[in-house]
């Protein structure tokens, strides 16, 4: 339990704000195709070496960031959009993956790395976690200011620098690697759970990124106590990822309910005054 939440603790400072500027971005969806292009990286390196910690981190982080580079090369050379081009490498990855695994794995191996086990974290386990999260802090305080003016104007950062594809490269693989991070944790399919859902609930508690980062980051260290102190003490046995994604998602839905930033509550109050 003590390492599972100082995984989470690490995850919940990095993941969150690149949940913030894909929200953002409205790139949102993307981080779930991002999600799934690690998959079969990761079922090559479970091939190779089994359930070993680094063949799969260095197998999903090639898989994701070789994903997101094509998809990149696919929007810029051709009419498609970059929504459609994500969407394609999400499915043939996600297929790919399922199907690499099963060769030689169990149906216990696939849940395994599909959904992750928060509570089998080692030692080497967190000193990744916490190296993708120190790592991250330190490229977006780098990359602050750009990435701020490609959410406002990317066409205005067009104009004015040369940074603006670099920039967007260097935001996808910070995307890849905490997607890698929370896949030793969460897997595959509920990592993306902590970079989207605390950054869309803070979107009901803040206005500008001043407040959306810290909060992101408040509602996801919630999240994760929450999580794996009710799967902890309930009384029948509660998997901890879901538990933690799910708990995630009350937050979000009760801040959709009494969020002062455009909450059902105070739209209808404030409707109310103005019809009265």
């Amino acid at each position: 339990m003590r390492r599972a939440l100082v995984g989470c603790l690490a995850l919940s400072l990095s993941a969150p704000p690149l949940g913030v500027f894909l929200m953002l971005r409205r790139m949102s969806l993307m981080s779930e195709a991002m999600s799934h292009a690690i998959l079969p990286g990761a079922a090559a390196g479970f091939l190779v070496a089994g359930l070993s910690l680094p063949a799969m981190t260095l197998g999903g982080l090639v898989a994701g960031l070789a994903v997101a580079l094509m998809a990149g090369f696919v929007t810029r050379s051709t009419a498609l959009k970059e929504d459609a081009s994500l969407a394609a490498f999400y499915l043939i990855a996600l297929a790919g993956g399922v199907f690499l695994v099963s060769l030689r794995g169990s149906q216990v191996d696939l849940l395994h790395i599909l959904f992750g086990s928060v509570l089998a974290l080692d030692d080497p386990a967190l000193w990744l976690i916490g190296g993708v999260s120190t790592v991250t802090l330190v490229a977006l305080a780098l990359l602050y200011r750009p990435l701020v003016m490609e959410c406002v104007d990317p066409l205005y950062l067009r104009t004015v620098s040369r940074s603006g594809g670099p920039v967007h490269y260097a935001f996808l693989a910070l995307v890849v690697m905490n997607l890698v991070g929370g896949f030793q944790a969460l897997g595959t399919l509920l990592a993306v759970g902590l970079m989207l859902l605390p950054a869309i609930t803070a979107r009901f508690w803040a206005s500008d990124l001043s407040g959306l980062i810290p909060v992101s980051m408040l509602v996801s260290v919630l999240a994760s106590a929450i999580g794996l102190t009710v799967s902890y003490n309930a009384e029948i046995r509660l998997p901890t990822g879901p538990a933690i994604v799910l708990a995630a998602g009350a937050l979000y839905i009760a801040s959709m309910l009494i969020g002062p930033r455009g909450g059902l509550l105070q739209r209808l109050i404030r409707r109310r005054h103005l019809e009265a």
